[in-house]
Order: structure tokens, then sequence, then C-alpha cells
């Protein structure tokens, strides 16, 4: 019976009470029951996905909020998410806190569990397992609060606030006030992180002797008096940069600039300098407190701490020994093939130590322009977002009082609702040569870091996907996906360079893998000491039978792994991850009768980064999950 019939039959029978038969109510009834069914489930899809949506949003302003600087950096225009940039504040530790912060991830948690994430969109089921998992694995490493080290010499609050500054994009005069702001926190927000390392030091988890020397040289460094008093330091020059592009752009009168560097100056000499020698001061007081030289084994709870870190920085599920398997097997099957290929081209072994010069030489910018052009057929071209603004990339180098604390190079990610200016710093003294230099770029810019960053943010905005992506950090994937095409640049670099120099073929294959062969020996270390507990004598015999290194760099690769827990496994293993994520999409999308995908090679390439691109950042067991359903 037509639709439009039965309910004219049931309206009928009810308004004008006209006597139906048996077989009009019955079918009356089961539409109306139908009908009711299909109401109540339709209205509890868009309930669920509003009330999903609405909590998104609200995590995803507290998180922007929670820090002046990193909202700067998030959000280009504070005015459209009705914010009030000038009244953020840096965070400042108070005691307890650390027992604060679990008990809100608990109640995040808590939220987020009563909303029927089978009720919810296929995208925002997506976005709630990604959710879900990363509180989980958030609150499991903040359940052992004073392992964390803020101070850390390579990437701790000292390190890194100096860069965050030089870079703090200026457009206009609110701008520079609430950079100023910034600046006048700078000593509260220090005051904070050592409540914080005092409660670290009476729980015994004080950091060794030799990292707080190395922090604390590295406060002296950052704010050298001579540099200040002179006009050379580089937060002076930065800051005055961009004042001139303000002042060439009328924004701010000449007489303004010189009032704002006089305040600069002044902020900079009697505030944040003073601040850093008591920083400094009061490390040196908490000297001795330290007990541990190595890794997070050695202390109670801290290889089940280890394990969490992991799963949050790698963003990998696997248990350790699932783990060190994977390592094993790469690290044996990659130092095979270079000895294999040394066997083959004994002349090798003296280009290797030389580090012969084969890419055309030219300047940083038009090798990213290069790697933008070559990579075209492996990987999608970037969604044109909203706007379809032009990309721009701009390759700077690290201030040298930076450069022993900085690393090789890295990628400032720019605004989510911006994200046509991007800038990538290059450290001088890490990277040296043509080749280091061409692959870093594919690292941090094409198709790394910058194209990965940019197709993300585009792809979110043409499929408005919630901002809340943006503030669930997966480093696994992000530094995994860079160590990824970072690898498959070398066979640019080969295209590039084989036709002047052939022998750039066999030289770039074994510099490719001794780069595979190092990085993983560094993630097994990284499993060995923290997990393990191996001390630096057990890493001295094992560099000693490879015969690769001298017993101060041995030293140096040991503090390294301890200061940074999960840093290397971050890179390598989430590249691992991602080989493996592949072998799974050449089977899953086989076709029948097949045991591989059948794809040109070219296209399958093609289709897989699509899905990486389209799906990630991710932790890879919810990513893997994704593979199942996803159709290339």
């Amino acid at each position: 019976m037509p639709f439009h019939i039965l309910i004219q039959i049931f309206l009928e029978g009810i308004l004008l009470k006209r006597n139906l038969t048996l077989k009009q109510w019955a079918a009356a009834l089961i539409f109306l029951g139908g009908f009711c069914a299909f109401t109540l489930l339709y209205y509890v899809h868009n309930h669920q996905d509003a009330r999903f949506e609405a909590f998104g949003e609200q995590f995803f302003l507290n998180e922007v909020q929670s820090n002046p600087i990193h909202f700067h950096y998030t959000i280009d225009d504070a005015a459209a998410y009705g914010i009030d940039e000038s009244a953020l504040t840096l965070p400042v530790y108070h005691a307890g806190d650390a027992a604060d912060d679990i008990y809100e991830l608990s109640q995040v948690r808590q939220q987020l569990s009563m909303i029927d994430r089978d009720s919810l969109s296929s995208d925002n089921q997506y976005l709630y397992d990604l959710l879900d998992t990363y509180l989980y694995a958030t609150a499991a490493t903040a359940a052992s609060p004073y392992f964390t080290e803020p101070l850390s010499p390579s990437s701790g609050a000292p390190a890194e606030l100096p860069v965050l500054l030089a870079e703090y994009q200026l457009d206009n005069a609110a701008d520079i006030e609430n950079y100023f702001a910034i600046l006048s926190q700078v000593p509260a927000y220090f005051d904070g992180l050592m409540v914080y390392e005092k409660e670290k030091a009476d729980a015994g988890l004080f950091m060794s002797d030799k990292t707080a020397d190395k922090t604390i040289a590295q406060c002296m460094d950052f704010m050298d008096p001579d540099a200040l008093s002179d006009g050379s330091h580089f937060l002076t020059v930065t800051f005055e940069e961009r004042l001139d592009a303000l002042t060439r752009q009328g924004i701010i009168s000449a007489e303004q600039s010189l009032s704002y560097q006089s305040e600069h100056d002044r902020l900079l000499t009697t505030v944040v300098a003073p601040a850093y020698d008591k920083l400094a001061d009061e490390i040196t007081l908490l000297k001795g407190s330290g007990k541990n030289i190595g890794g997070l084994a050695q202390y109670e709870g801290g290889r089940d701490y280890y394990l969490t870190l992991l799963r949050l920085r790698t963003g990998s599920y696997r248990d350790i020994a699932e783990i060190k398997r994977l390592l094993y097997q790469d690290l044996q099957f990659n130092y095979e093939s270079l000895l294999c290929l040394l066997r083959e081209n004994p002349s090798l072994k003296n280009m290797i130590l030389q580090g012969p010069s084969l890419l055309p030489q030219t300047t940083p910018e038009q090798y990213l322009s290069y790697l933008q052009t070559a990579i075209r057929q492996d990987y999608p071209a970037i969604p044109a977002g909203k706007d379809d603004t032009q990309i721009h990339s701009v390759v700077k180098y690290v201030d040298p009082s930076l450069e022993p604390y900085s690393a090789p190079a890295f990628y400032m990610t720019p605004p989510i609702d911006n994200v046509s200016d991007n800038v990538i710093y290059i450290n001088s003294q890490d990277t040296t040569g043509d080749l280091s230099l061409f692959t870093t770029l594919a690292h941090e810019g094409y198709p790394g870091h910058l194209y990965q960053t940019v197709y993300s943010q585009r792809y979110w905005d043409e499929h408005d996907i919630l901002p809340l992506r943006n503030v669930l950090y997966y480093g696994g994937f992000i530094e995994g996906w860079a160590m990824y095409v970072e690898l498959a640049s070398y066979d640019y670099a080969i295209e590039l360079a084989k036709t002047a120099h052939p022998e750039a073929v066999r030289y770039y294959q074994a510099c490719r893998l001794d780069r595979q062969i190092q990085l993983c020996l560094y993630s097994l270390l990284d499993v060995s000491i923290h997990y393990d507990g191996a001390s630096l004598e057990d890493v001295r015999r094992i560099f000693s039978s490879l015969g690769t290194m001298s017993d101060e760099n041995v030293q140096a690769v040991y503090q390294y792994i301890a200061e940074e827990p999960c840093n290397y496994p971050k890179y390598y293993l989430g590249y691992l991850e991602i080989m493996e994520l592949k072998k799974q999409a050449s089977v899953i999308w086989a076709k029948p009768g097949e045991t591989n995908a059948s794809y040109d090679p070219k296209d399958f390439q093609y289709q897989f980064h699509c899905f990486l691109l389209q799906n990630g950042p991710a932790d890879y067991r919810t990513l893997a999950a994704r593979l199942v359903s996803w159709e290339p």
C-alpha cells in the first residue's frame, strides 16, 4: 500500500473517527511503529553527534587557551573563535597540581564515556576512538607525574621558549602587547616549573647532575649579557626585524617602533634574563638530589611508566617483545644489505668516509621546489581548502647561540586557520653536506612535515572535521611519516644526481642504509636503557663490538637517550609501523583470489599515501582498524 495512503488512512481514522477495517488498522499501526522507530533513531544519532561535537569543541578551546604562546601559534584569528587573546596567561604550576591533572583527566574521560559512540556518524566514531585512546594513554602517563622533565636540555621549556619567542608572529600592535605580556610572565612561569622540580626532588626523581649542568649552561648561554647590551642578541634582532616589517606596511610608525624596541630591551634585561639566572641558580641548589644517571628502569615503577610513555609518544600498542622483534629484524636486514652493498662495491667505503658532494649546488629553497615537483606522482596534491591560497615556505638558520641545544632541523607549525606561510629552521652545526641538507628538507618540507601538516589541515577544513584533531598530538605518526618520506627522498636524490654522477646510485643507497641502521640501533638502545635497565657500560660494550664510535660519543649518546626517553622510537618505530600498515594495505586491498594488491606500484603508493594523509595523524592501533574499512 502506498506511503501517502497509509498516512491518510491513519489520520482519517484517528481524527474523523472513521471505521477502519482490521487490515487497515494493522497496516497503519505497523507504519506508525516504524515511523516512530525511525524518528527516534534519527533523533538519537543527531543528538549524540551534536553532544559529541559540542564536547569536542569545548575540549579544543580548553586546550588551545591553556598557553598563550601555543594559542598564538595555533590560531591566527582569535576573534573568529570568540577568544580574547590578551586575557590568556602562561600556565603556572602550583604545589599539588600534578594530582589535580589526574583528576581532571578522569573527569574528561567520564564525560566522553557518557556519549553513545555507536550512535555517532562514521567520522565522529573515528574521532571518538582517537580521543578515547589518546585520553587513556595520557591518563596512564599522568598517573606517574614526576617522571616528566620540563627542563630537559633538548626539549624542555628553557630551550624551546627562545625559539618560540623569536618566531612569535607580529601582525599588529595588539600582538606586540600580547608578546610583551608573555615576556613579563616568564618569571612566574619558571617559578612554577621549579615548584614542580622540587616536588620531583622530594620524590627522588630529580635529573642527574650531568643533565642539570647542561640545563644550567643553557640558561646562561641563552641570555648572554654582552649580546643583550650591544643589541646583537637574537631575540633583539628578530624582534626589530618584525617591527621593521610592520613599519614598512604602515601598521606602526617609526616612533612607535623605537618605543617598542626600548620596552623590549627593558623586558629582556630586567625580566627575562634574571628569570633565566634564577632558574639556573635554583637548579644548582637541587644538584645532588638526582641519584639516577641512567634510564627510567632504574626507578620504581619506571618500566611501567616507560611502556605507557612509549605508547603515547609512538602510537604503537605492541608489547615490548614485539617491538624489539620488529626493530631487531629491521636492523639485521639493513646491516646485511649494507655489508652486501659494500662487498659488491669496494669503493663505497672511501666515499662514505669522504662524503662527496654529488647533488647540484643550489639553495635550500630550490631543493624544496625540486622536491615539491618530484613527489607529484607518488603523493596527492594538497587540497585547495576553503580559500585556495598559495603555500609559501621560508628556510631559516638557527641562531649560533641555540645550535648546541637545537634539533638538526625543525618545522614551525603554522596556525590552523592560516597554513599558507611556513618556516623551516636548519641547524648548520648538524646539517652538513648536500645530501644531508636535501633529505632534511624532505623530512621537514616536501613531502614531510610541511606537506603533511598543510594537507591534513586543508582536508579537515574541506570536510568540516572538528578542530579537536589539532590538539591530539601523535608524535609517532608525525615523525614516523617524516622518517618514511625522508628515506624515500634518497630515491629523488639519486634521480637528481645520477646523470652527472652514476656512482651516486650505490653511494646514496649505502647512505640510506647507514641512516636506518643508526636510528634503529638508537631505538633499540632506548628500549634497553629505559625498559631493560642497560647501563653506560652495557652500551659501551655494544658499540665496542661494532667498533664504530669513540667513548666520548658513546657517553653523549647514552646521556641523550637517558634524558629523552622514546624520542628515537618516535621516529623509527613510527616509520616501521607505517611500513607494517603498508603490508596490511597490500593484503586488504587485494582482489578476490589474490594474496596482495595487484595495483600498479605507483598507484598503490599514491592510494596508501592518501589513506595516511586523510586519516592521520593517529595512533597506529586506531589507524589499523580504520584501514580495514577504507576503500582506495
